[in-house]
């Protein structure tokens, strides 16, 4: 395991560090600049907020927007820019290296499963924290972090496990922090302080977690929010990441949850601890394509409205991963295609940013990456990562489309994009059909394991809802089949009289199909060989558009519907 992180503190803005190398990347600042003032707003801003707010000249805001646009990074919107799900291989790059979220997670949904409480794997970040892994529970007062927030140490029970290890000199960073900014205002993804809390009550807590090996929380963070915390040590005794345990005082108090969980909390830790003893030396399952090439042809495309040095900085990130924890300046070149020269002006503004630790003659990440939206991305569902992809779908092909999830026996619409037509189908999101007699339904229902669609069609009953409606069994049954086989349904007037729709698979990170994406229309507007033809190309650059996506914001972090 990589050894602890040198302490950073909060993020700074990008007017606040006047210190900069003489080498470092000025759009490359300037361009993480813009993506942390966008995380810290939750995801969007206009373009005209983003000016006040960095201070930067609108036509480099427009400049540098454009180029995090083209790079998938973020959506521009008419006046606002909001962070696409792309932007999350960043910090899938550094969840990745790290290695923690891979193999201790399971073990950390088991624990929730068995404790019926939320938990979470923490990994410090100077004197802050940041949750990498989240197990949390389906109830109403679910409690959980966002993977990749940053909280003050002060204010949570893995804080003060992580400062039990500090050096003098981090308390002295520690306690200038507190004095230049009491009220926590550098730490947005927490509610402000409730009232004053001495630097000795912290200090105080620090030398209890490292004499006892526990820490809580008791409603630091916020009322009502109750947390108990275990270090993971790894082979030299240093502590990696904690796991940590929360609840809500309408299950626990402090007391009761530390009584009812620490045994079963130690436990698990022993177990982490384990896990990563044993654990073989990383696949390196990460190598990037060059991507020099990349931002070389859209400068030429784009000409000064693209950064090339911005875009190029960005992916020195991604040359990180899985089995690429730590890497060379000469390993960064090749990985990403770019010069020596190039990379090294890179590594040196990422380090300076906080972004990136050296060590001897390596590069690691750190867990700053977190800082370049995954925080808000994180939560992104199914139907956020599909709007804009099913809006240019429907542009391209001048018909509605749609994306829809099996919900029991049916199909539920998640997204819709509509036409402009006079004479469209008019479906609205959350209208549910029989999966049986939808194209959504059927390519859905194909890739069910035989049993189940066996099962499926013994339970179901079938009434026509049109003449041309198929109801039998055993022809449904074939036509699930070569639905497998062909990869489309195509539904010709077996919902509604005049309605002709054709549809793809959406699938996760697995294979496994979560969704269907279609396209319908009048059976007037285009005939059966024209929708293969003509529409099934799209929907599949559509759906797979949707999927890289989904595969992105899904690999550490689970994309609700």
């Amino acid at each position: 395991m990589p050894p602890p992180e040198p302490p950073l503190g909060p993020p700074p803005g990008p007017k606040a560090r006047t210190d900069a190398p003489a080498e470092a990347v000025t759009p490359l600042m300037r361009g993480i600049g813009v993506l942390r003032r966008l995380t810290d707003a939750g995801g969007t801003l206009s373009l005209g907020d983003l000016e006040r707010s960095t201070g930067l000249a609108r036509s480099t805001v427009d400049r540098v927007t454009g180029t995090l646009s083209r790079m998938g990074y973020l959506r521009l919107d008419g006046r606002d820019a909001t962070l696409a799900p792309r932007l999350m291989e960043l910090g899938n790059a550094y969840l990745a290296s790290i290695r923690l979220p891979g193999l201790l997670g399971g073990l950390a949904d088991a624990l929730a499963e068995e404790l019926d409480e939320s938990v979470s794997l923490a990994v410090a970040d100077g004197d802050g924290i940041r949750f990498v892994q989240q197990a949390t529970r389906p109830r109403a007062m679910s409690l959980h972090f966002r993977i990749g927030d940053l909280l003050p140490a002060e204010r949570t029970a893995p804080g003060a496990l992580f400062a039990a290890d500090w050096p003098p000199e981090q308390w002295e960073r520690w306690e200038r922090r507190i004095a230049a900014d009491p009220d926590g205002s550098g730490f947005p993804a927490v509610p402000p302080r409730a009232g004053p809390r001495r630097g000795t009550d912290f200090r105080r807590c620090a030398a209890y977690a490292a004499r006892h090996g526990w820490a809580v929380d008791d409603q630091l963070i916020e009322p009502g929010l109750i947390a108990l915390a275990v270090p993971v040590r790894d082979a030299a005794g240093r502590t990696v990441c904690a796991v940590n345990v929360v609840s809500h005082t309408s299950r626990h108090s402090a007391t009761s949850l530390r009584t009812a969980t620490l045994p079963r909390l130690h436990q698990a830790a022993r177990a982490m601890e384990s896990r990563l003893r044993q654990a073989g030396p990383p696949a390196d399952r990460d190598r990037p394509t060059a991507l020099a090439a990349w931002t070389a042809a859209s400068k030429q495309e784009l000409g000064r409205e693209f950064i090339e040095s911005l875009a190029r900085g960005l992916t020195v990130l991604t040359a990180f991963g899985e089995g690429r924890d730590e890497l060379t300046l000469s390993a960064v070149a090749e990985a990403t295609g770019l010069a020596r020269a190039t990379a090294r002006r890179a590594l040196i503004t990422l380090e300076h940013l906080g972004l990136i630790s050296s060590y001897e003659r390596g590069f690691r990440l750190t867990p700053r990456v977190l800082s370049l939206g995954f925080a808000p991305l994180s939560r992104t569902t199914l139907e956020q990562i599909a709007a804009p992809h099913l809006a240019a779908l429907t542009r391209r092909v001048r018909d509605s489309s749609s994306l829809a999830v099996l919900v029991g026996d049916d199909i539920q619409y998640t997204a819709r994009v509509a036409t402009g037509r006079i004479m469209s189908a008019d479906i609205a999101v959350g209208t549910r059909f029989p999966a049986y007699a939808t194209s959504m339904g059927r390519v859905i229902l194909a890739d069910l394991p035989a049993a189940e669609r066996a099962g499926y069609l013994a339970r179901t009953e079938r009434t026509p809802l049109t003449p041309h409606t198929v109801t039998a069994a055993a022809e449904l049954s074939a036509v699930l089949e070569r639905v497998r086989r062909e990869g489309y349904a195509l539904v010709d007037e077996e919902l509604e009289e005049g309605l002709r729709s054709i549809a793809v698979p959406v699938r996760d990170l697995g294979g496994k199909v979560v969704a269907a994406l279609n396209v319908a229309m009048h059976s007037t507007r285009r005939g059966i060989e024209e929708c293969v033809v003509e529409v099934l190309p799209e929907l599949r650059a559509t759906a797979a558009r949707i999927e890289a996506d989904l595969h992105i914001a899904g690999r550490f972090s689970r994309v609700g519907r």
